[in-house]
């Protein structure tokens, strides 16, 4: 009867959550955005636009994941 019951709330409480992403694109991109213009200062152009791209990148993702989820 016990075991039954976990069973049963663990059920009801993964049907509450909703849909979500992990999700810290603006927080990543915002790292690499700084990783960038420190790379940039010190003269790695390589590193800097591999960073400014990859910034860049995931506020695409961000952005589209937000209307999307606006949409929805």
């Amino acid at each position: 009867m016990v075991a039954s019951r976990g069973v049963l709330d663990s059920a009801v409480s993964l049907q509450a959550v909703p849909l979500q992403f992990g999700g810290n694109f603006l927080e990543l991109a915002v790292l690499f955005l700084i990783l960038a213009i420190v790379a940039a200062v010190l003269g790695a152009r390589g590193v800097a636009g591999l960073s400014m791209d990859i910034a860049k990148w995931l506020v695409i993702i961000f952005v589209v994941l937000a209307i999307v989820t606006f949409v929805l």
